[in-house]
């Protein structure tokens, strides 16, 4: 590459957020073309920013995948807000993601009015129109009420139709991205597509097995500590992962009939960690019931959180 062309080369930071299961962690890995963030239909399933990169010959775009913004009261839910709140104002351009074939919420007009003064580019991204969009125009208009005037005459502004699944108008957001990057240097390696501590994914990737089986019945509860992971012999690690649930009771449901659930995350966690790390893993789950796990500083921390 030519001095010229390193010198035009584009750089900078968006961070993506909206309301929990809007779809934040589908379009991120959709862009970046590899799954680096956890997918479920079970909210607040995003607990860390997740900085996903996108590289080609224009520069890098660095996405911040962040927890939705929602209405919570326990120590967690106060740092997941933090954590998503906290990237605003350091964007290069703000995408705030909405679900258009939901109904507008009060969360939607936490964000909204989280989002009204920031000085960046705002896209107003409306998610899962390949579903009808069919609450497009609320959405409108919650964001000309914000501003004080039609969408048309809002500056830094842009109203974008996606769809993370399947891809709609990926491209045409690549494009818009670029146009407000400034001019710099790669802030990574061009051949990685994700930040994340090593140990942070692997914990998602058990945490999202759990999510998937359970559905709603335990998931907010549920946290997932890396106690220890370390090459046992050539070709073999051996990952020690601690589940953490409030009560005695969600303990025997993470648990399951004779182990059944434990084994099933247990042995699809397994599985997928094998073809990340590249390598055949010894997963030891163990679960524990932590009362008011969520607001104890350390497990938190643990955790990876905050």
């Amino acid at each position: 590459m030519t001095e010229n062309n390193v010198s035009k080369q584009r750089c900078g930071m968006f961070s993506i957020v909206g309301r929990p299961n809007v779809g934040k962690s589908t379009l991120l890995n959709k862009i970046v073309g590899e799954k680096i963030a956890i997918v479920s239909r079970v909210p607040q399933t995003t607990r860390n920013q997740i900085r996903g990169l996108y590289n080609d010959e224009r520069g890098q775009i660095i996405f911040i995948d962040t927890p939705g913004l929602h209405l919570g009261k326990d120590r967690l839910d106060k740092l997941m807000n933090q954590s998503a709140s906290g990237t605003i104002e350091d964007a290069d351009c703000v995408i705030y993601l909405v679900d258009s074939s939901r109904a507008v919420g009060e969360e939607e007009r936490i964000v909204t009015d989280r989002l009204k003064n920031v000085r960046s580019h705002v896209i107003l991204g409306l998610n899962k129109i390949d579903l009808k969009g069919r609450n497009v125009a609320d959405y409108i208009a919650l964001w000309e009420q914000a501003k004080g005037k039609p969408v048309g005459e809002i500056p830094n502004f842009t109203l974008l139709p996606l769809s993370g699944s399947r891809g709609t108008n990926i491209e045409k957001l690549i494009d818009i991205l670029f146009e407000h990057l400034p001019e710099g240097p790669l802030l990574y390696p061009a051949d990685i597509v994700c930040d994340v501590p090593q140990k942070l994914v692997i914990a998602d990737v058990i945490r999202e097995k759990f999510f998937q089986i359970l559905k709603q019945e335990v998931p907010h509860d549920l946290g997932v500590i890396i106690e220890d992971m370390r090459p046992v012999r050539k070709n073999t690690m051996n990952i020690k992962a601690l589940i953490l649930v409030e009560r005695e009771t969600q303990k025997s449901i993470v648990i399951g009939k004779s182990g059944q659930v434990l084994k099933k995350a247990g042995t699809q966690a397994r599985q997928e960690l094998e073809e990340l790390l590249g390598t055949k893993v010894f997963l030891e789950c163990h679960v524990k019931a932590q009362k008011r796990w969520r607001d104890n500083v350390s497990l938190l921390q643990d955790c990876g959180y905050g």
